[in-house]
């Protein structure tokens, strides 16, 4: 199965969204009798196993590659968000490699099997139906072949690929075959869900609070002697430094670089010159639907989407502009701004079938519709270039400014450690002095404080703050180059007097005052409009800022309230008038009153009613089964039936994101 997720063919969607479905879904083990069987072999783990399920092994291969095929789907051009990604997501893939595992081998133990003519109906009928059966005509064993191995799978493969999701459905079928929503159920959820209200809300912020405390000066006194322990040696150690600098651009100005070493140096990189066979093109994508939840795809809306992209091709065929087309039909976002271009792409960096077609057309020729996983494309064939080795020539401006860079860097250690030696011996003016370098004395500085941006760099302050008092020179890397420094003199730790931080300390007692005022000021804004009945009158009162909304769903989101599924959602539990307690988001404090509430109609509930069924009955069958699949987990890892290899998962997680980078 792992192989076939390297390859984001026709088959990867439809087939692992249809395991992942299963795996990921909200979803008892206790409704199945017999728990779980005891015929699983023991054993910890060995070097590259991530766990064992039973007698079945997760490889860290597997786990990776998984992990690869998930970086490819959300990620296909690449790039550093799929590098942070990647150990979150190998961690994912195990997870689910091990949780797939684990419900095949239970399903087994219950029973459960795939016939060879549940297997050919799926083959025929199910996801892959389209794609082998294309107008119910099988598309023949060499066809068959094809398809397996565009996918990097072999026919067994697949098709034990096909019998796994045949034999989870079963046992997801039987787990939340018991699942049901009543109809007082299913009306109750509707409402919820349909009813909106529209209500009119005082405000406080912490803001206006702040600005209207003025501590007299023995409160902030006060203020300072509690919390003195805060603010003890709240001064950092700080020092003071003089250093002679090296810089690597002034040296890499002055380097020569030779034609042998420019020829030495592209020797050894002409693997990183090789171009691969490339071809620029354009396309118009219409997308088709996804698989459902039940894995099975509509092929109403293919249909349309094909009959759309057909309407298309004419256009273009008709002589119409295939730029100013794809700004308007293609559901590519990315190139539809580019009039559907997509620049250079390499071989193995699209869907087969696209790639196919891209690299038969000839330039400015259009294909007809190319069907993939996505969509359907109409493809315009552009300018190609054949694999070929860039010359020594054509990559010297890219080469020079490194070889420069390099002899530079190398100048410049050799010369800072020459300073470096002198100073230790003469003392670092002179050695400035002999090199013709300016020493810099700095003022006093912390280490969280730069005396000198863009020039002096984290790691130089940390060598800096690492150094002994009386220490001989040292030399450090800066930003720019490498840095001889000498430590003038150490202030340590100190605790501030009160006059010192006075204006620290007010914004200290501003801040923890606020919060605890925004809390008892709602809270006696509430009070108040309850007691009067009068939120308006209560607001003035209290200097509150009052606001209306509109028609909100529970939803939906208000300003200053944030969503209304949080606090604000007592909104729809009060009736016309009702007023709310104090509710406290973020940096607000409110009270609500509503004025005018609507339920859906009995129209729209006869409408939408049986849509609404199937939702509940979907979310309670999901939550049903993810219990079923949790406690499965449970269950095995603590009878010993899953093992998981934590230390392989540590190295292949810290691997990945190495490998990401």
């Amino acid at each position: 199965m792992i192989r076939f997720l390297q390859t984001p063919g026709p088959a990867l969607k439809i087939i692992l969204g249809g395991i992942l479905l299963v795996i990921c879904a909200s979803m008892v083990i206790t409704l199945v009798p017999g728990g779980i069987g005891n015929e699983f072999l023991s054993g910890q783990p060995g070097k590259g196993i991530i766990a064992k399920v039973g007698s079945e092994e997760v490889t860290a291969t597997e786990v990776q590659r998984t992990a690869q095929a998930m970086i490819r789907r959300q990620f296909p051009k690449g790039g550093p968000d799929a590098a942070m990604l990647m150990p979150y997501l190998a961690s994912q893939a195990a997870e689910q490699l091990i949780t797939q595992k684990a419900m095949l081998a239970e399903a087994q133990r219950m029973g459960l099997r795939v016939s060879d003519a549940e297997l050919r109906d799926e083959m025929q009928h199910g996801q892959l139906g389209s794609i082998l059966f294309p107008g119910g005509k099988f598309i023949g064993q060499e066809g068959y072949d094809s398809f397996a191995q565009s996918n990097n799978l072999t026919i067994p493969q697949l098709e034990q690929l096909e019998s796994e999701i045949i034999l989870e459905r079963k046992l997801r079928n039987l787990v939340t075959g018991a699942a049901t929503v009543s109809d007082a159920d299913v009306r109750k959820g509707f409402d919820k869900a349909n009813t909106k209200v529209k209500f009119e809300y005082a405000v406080l912020s912490q803001e206006d609070i702040r600005k209207s405390l003025h501590p007299t000066e023995s409160e902030l006194k006060s203020f300072y002697e509690q919390k003195r322990p805060t603010y003890t040696n709240s001064i950092p150690e700080r020092r003071k430094i003089k250093f002679v600098s090296v810089d690597i651009a002034k040296l890499a100005a002055e380097v020569q670089v030779t034609p042998q070493e420019l020829q030495s140096y592209y020797t050894q990189h002409r693997d990183e010159y090789q171009m691969p066979e490339q071809v620029k093109v354009s396309h118009i994508l219409i997308k088709t639907p996804l698989p459902g939840a039940d894995g099975k795809v509509d092929e109403k809306g293919v249909e349309e989407a094909r009959k759309k992209a057909e309407d298309v091709l004419k256009q273009i065929k008709a002589g119409g502009d295939f730029a100013k087309l794809a700004e308007k039909y293609s559901d590519d976002p990315g190139s539809a701004k580019q009039g559907g271009a997509l620049g250079w792409i390499g071989r193995g960096r699209t869907v087969p079938e696209f790639e196919k077609a891209a690299f038969s057309l000839g330039n400015g020729q259009i294909s007809d519709l190319v069907k993939s996983s996505y969509g359907f494309h109409i493809i315009k064939g552009g300018e190609k270039q054949q694999a070929h080795l860039r010359t020594l020539e054509e990559v010297r401006p890219q080469v020079e400014p490194v070889l420069k860079q390099q002899k530079a860097a190398g100048m410049a250690e050799a010369a800072a450690n020459g300073v470096l030696n002198q100073a230790k011996a003469l003392g670092l003016e002179k050695a400035a002095e002999a090199k013709k370098l300016p020493v810099v004395t700095t003022d006093f500085f912390a280490r969280n404080e730069n005396p000198r941006p863009g020039e002096l760099s984290p790691q130089f302050l940390d060598a800096v703050f690492a150094v002994k008092e009386k220490s001989p020179p040292e030399v450090a890397a800066t930003a720019q180059g490498y840095a001889v420094f000498e430590l003038e003199g150490i202030k340590p730790p100190g605790t501030p007097t009160f006059e010192e931080i006075r204006a620290r300390v007010e914004e200290d007692f501003k801040g923890e005052r606020t919060g605890a005022l925004l809390q008892q000021k709602t809270q006696e804004l509430a009070d108040r409009a309850k007691a009067g009945h009068d939120l308006k009158k209560a607001a003035k009162e209290a200097g509150a800022q009052m606001k209306t909304s509109e028609f909100v769903a529970p939803d939906g989101q208000v300003p200053d309230l944030g969503s209304m599924s949080g606090q604000a959602a007592v909104a729809f539990s009060l009736k016309p008038g009702g007023i709310s307690g104090p509710l406290i988001s973020g940096q607000t404090g409110a009270v609500l009153q509503v004025l005018e509430r609507k339920d859906p109609t009995e129209e729209e509930y006869a409408q939408k009613k049986d849509q609404f069924r199937d939702q509940e009955l979907q979310g309670r069958q999901n939550e049903l089964f993810g219990l079923f699949v949790s406690n499965l987990r449970a269950q095995m890892e603590k009878s010993g039936k899953i093992k998981v290899n934590q230390q392989e998962l540590k190295i292949l997680t810290h691997r990945g994101q190495e490998e990401g980078q």
